[in-house]
Order: C-alpha cells, then sequence, then structure tokens
C-alpha cells in the first residue's frame, strides 16, 4: 500500500529544497526519496535531486507503507503510554537504540515496533520506520511514533514549528547558578568524533533550565525544555556551564564512589496536537525505578513531587518561551 500527496510549486527553485520545507523532513530523507524514484513533476518521475522547478509545476510524492521483514529476536517489552490508529507514545528505557543503524548490533525500538505487528510510516526511510523524533540510547522517557506517513508528516510540521516538545528532568552534579538560557551554537568536536561541542560554525542550539530542588550532597534536579534539537544538545549545553549529568562520563561525570551506569536524564512530558483529530494532547512518562529511586533517596518526597507536579512544570517556562 502507498501513500501519494501532491502539491502545486508557488515560487521556483531546486526540487529537493521545495520539498524539504513542504514535507518538513532533512534534506537526506527528502533526497532518498528522490533518488527511489517516488517523485514526480508533473507527472514525470524525477530522480535529480537538483532538478530545477518554475512556478505551477506540481509536484506529487509518494511513500511506500511498511514491508514487514524476518523477525528479529526481542527480549525486551517496551511501556506503551498511548496508542491509536495514527500515532504511539512509548516510555523508552535505558540502554535502548531508537533506530538501526550500520554500528548498531543489537535490537532497537524500531524492531520491537515491527516484533509487535505495529504498521508504521516510511517517511524517514527504511531504517527509521515511524520515527519522527529520536532520544539518545541512555537517554529515557517519551517518545512519539507515527503510525501512518500522513501522521508523519504532520507531526515533523509541529516538531519543525516547534508545537510539538517535551521538558525534560535531568540530575547534575552540581547545582546551576541560576535559572535561565543557554543559546550557543552546537556542532562536531574536532577530538573526539563521538562527541558534540560548542563550536562557532555549529547549528543554532537553545536550551532553558530551571532549578527545581537541591539534595544535601549539591546534587540538582533540574526541567529542562528545549528550543531546538540537536544533538547531545542537554549534556553539551550543561558541559558549558561546568555541570554535568550524573551518569555522563562522556562529557565529564566523575565520581569513583558512584555506580551509576547511565546517563539520569528523562524526557517527562510530551506535548502535541493530534495530526488527525487536531486534539491538543500531552502525555507523562513516569520516571524508571533506578532514578526513581535515587530521587527517593537524596531529596525530600514532599518536595519534589510539588515541584514536578505536570499542571505546574508547564509554568516554569512559560515566561522564558514569551519572550522568544
Amino acid at each position: 500500500m502507498e501513500s501519494k500527496q501532491a502539491f502545486v510549486v508557488q515560487e521556483g527553485g531546486r526540487l529537493d529544497r521545495l520539498l524539504t520545507h513542504h514535507i518538513a523532513q532533512s534534506r537526506n530523507q527528502v533526497e532518498q526519496l528522490i533518488k527511489e524514484g517516488m517523485v514526480t513533476v508533473d507527472g514525470k518521475t524525477i530522480t535529480k535531486t537538483g532538478y530545477k522547478l518554475k512556478a505551477g509545476v506540481t509536484i506529487a510524492y509518494t511513500f511506500k507503507e511498511v514491508v514487514p521483514k524476518e523477525p528479529v529476536a526481542i527480549d525486551f517489552d517496551v511501556e506503551v503510554i498511548y496508542e491509536d490508529d495514527h500515532l504511539l507514545v512509548v516510555n523508552k528505557p535505558a540502554g535502548l537504540v531508537v533506530h538501526p543503524a550500520p554500528s548498531v548490533k543489537e535490537p532497537t525500538l524500531v524492531d520491537w515496533l515491527m516484533h509487535r505487528g505495529i504498521s508504521l510510516s516510511t517517511i524517514a526511510g527504511e531504517e527509521r520506520h515511524g520515527i519522527v523524533h529520536r532520544i539518545d540510547k541512555e537517554t529515557t522517557g517519551a517518545l512519539v511514533i507515527a503510525k501512518t506517513n500522513e501522521a508523519h508528516v504532520h507531526l515533523s510540521e509541529q516538531l519543525r514549528d516547534k508545537s510539538m516538545g517535551r521538558y525534560y528532568l535531568a540530575l547534575i552534579d552540581y547545582p546551576l547558578k541560576s535559572s535561565g538560557i543557554v543559546d550557543k551554537p552546537i556542532g562536531r568536536n574536532r577530538n573526539n568524533r563521538l562527541k558534540m561541542d560548542i563550536v562557532a560554525e555549529g547549528k543554532e542550539a537553545m536550551s532553558a533550565f530551571y532549578k527545581l530542588a537541591e539534595s544535601e550532597k549539591q546534587i540538582e534536579l533540574i526541567a529542562v525544555k528545549l528550543f531546538t534539537g540537536r544533538t547531545h544538545q542537554i549534556r553539551v549545553h550543561l558541559q558549558s556551564l561546568g555541570r554535568h549529568i550524573l551518569g555522563d562520563a562522556l562529557y565529564g561525570f566523575k565520581s569513583k564512589q558512584d555506580t551509576i551506569d547511565r546517563v539520569y536524564l528523562h524526557a517527562y512530558k510530551l506535548y502535541l496536537t493530534h495530526p488527525v483529530t487536531n486534539q491538543a494532547m500531552s502525555f507523562i512518562a513516569p520516571l524508571f525505578p533506578d532514578m526513581q529511586n535515587f530521587i527517593d533517596q537524596n531529596f525530600n518526597e514532599g518536595e519534589i513531587y510539588e515541584k514536578i507536579n505536570p499542571n505546574v512544570i508547564d509554568d516554569y517556562f512559560r515566561t522564558v518561551t514569551e519572550r522568544l
């Protein structure tokens, strides 16, 4: 089964650029779509990504639905927070990679989705079925998956115009001086390809941090809102402030006495507009036991749960958002 959509070009330009803007996907994903012969201009299949277009022509593009592959052995399960015919929201556990890649040997979230028999969109390419956005392997929390290409397009547009987003909770190794915004460009670290860094020629990146509570050991629980979605963004921006997430050895967290074996960063609340019903929706991803137990052991329980109340957490960033 295939999903075909079309639109009329209002201003001339390159095919890949016009299509990238229209379907709100990365240039690489759009180039793949064109090269696979899934795009036509006035009924003619075009496989040249830089093909020049004039205003008034009609671009049509087709997304193939997922063809089930041989099942991968899956020995784990993932908590489903919400599911309907168009989308799925899960609470991703630590240690689970979101989608397959040449360097990934273990089963991924995409493998689990296909093992579960879920029909998924293919707009993001064969290895990223349904994946609208991603979170790092060791990060936990809310993740939305598109079941159809229509849902994928609408959710991607929301990601692009920032009407969809997430609030994170993080435990850091030393309190921030104050709540506030970090607006620093991020690019690949010149000395370590596994890391990102603050670099002048990097891509725009903006994060807001809010101080929630300090423990007697000067560990702090913070809330984070992203205005952009760069790789390792929260971790890099915290490092630029001389702070590190507990368990994040890659970016500098060090403690010989500590037994934390993963990054204590959790995508706590996800908000979006349903791609078909246009209903405003929000979802809470419960903390996993390791991070939950650490908080219970190190912070005042009554104070913490007042401050991470889902109905309150939005207000922390409202004033910041209104200034942008």
